[in-house]
């Protein structure tokens, strides 16, 4: 291979290898799994008032891709296993929120699934203590998990505990979806990158200086 050649090899290869950053660099922030930056209640704090709501907020915009936070839940439990609240959630930009309700004094765990921006579904608790002040009255709990009315078979499915998309039917087809558009993005990125650099290559062929008895490539070093 003549140095003329070596040049234009290499500058194809830095080409790909700058085309392949980038495409890496703008995949990598839709790979990035939400994560909480704040909640109303915070892990293990005491409660001596019901607040109007119970909200989790994290770091990015969370999908709620059809409008009725399917996929997303918020469940409010007691230690006895008895449930409070209507099972409501609304998402609004980073956040989810559903309406507080409580039962007597003790020990209570918020239950919550959200739609992480990447499509993934997410879920984990946060343990609280309602300790109220002043004498209040005392809400039932429910045996059952609440469903919203009005969202029966929306999708919305009550959260369960880790990372995983349990019970999330409809929010798997939309994650698949979004990782579709981002595979073929990626792919169609990585095709340009290699057509541009074939064509560097076989720019420099054409260029490279030629020996005029055969025709071939000369090597310019060989001269020095």
């Amino acid at each position: 291979m003549t140095s003329m050649t070596r040049q234009h090899t290499l500058t194809a290869l830095g080409t790909v290898a700058v085309a392949l950053g980038l495409v890496l660099g703008a995949a990598a922030p839709a790979a990035a799994h939400n994560y909480v930056v704040s909640s109303t209640p915070a892990d293990g704090e005491t409660l001596a008032e019901v607040p109007e709501a119970f909200v989790i907020t994290t770091n990015d915009i969370l999908l709620d891709l059809t409008g009725e936070a399917s996929g997303f839940g918020m469940l409010i439990s007691d230690d006895n296993g008895f449930f409070y609240g209507d099972g409501c959630v609304t998402v609004d930009g980073r956040s989810m929120s559903t309406p507080a309700a409580l039962g007597a004094a003790g020990d209570y765990t918020l239950t919550f699934q959200l739609v992480s921006a990447d499509g993934h579904t997410l879920s984990d608790t946060i343990a609280f203590r309602y300790d109220p002040v002043d004498a209040v009255t005392v809400q039932g709990g429910l045996q059952e998990p609440p469903v919203c009315p009005g969202r029966e078979g929306t999708g919305t499915a009550p959260p369960t505990t880790g990372d995983g998309d349990a019970g999330a039917i409809e929010i798997v087809d939309e994650s698949a979806a979004v990782l579709t558009i981002v595979g073929v993005g990626v792919g169609a990125l990585a095709l340009l990158a290699v057509v541009i650099a074939i064509v560097v290559v076989v720019r420099g062929r054409r260029n490279a200086p030629r020996d005029p008895s055969t025709g071939e490539l000369s090597d310019p070093a060989a001269n020095d």
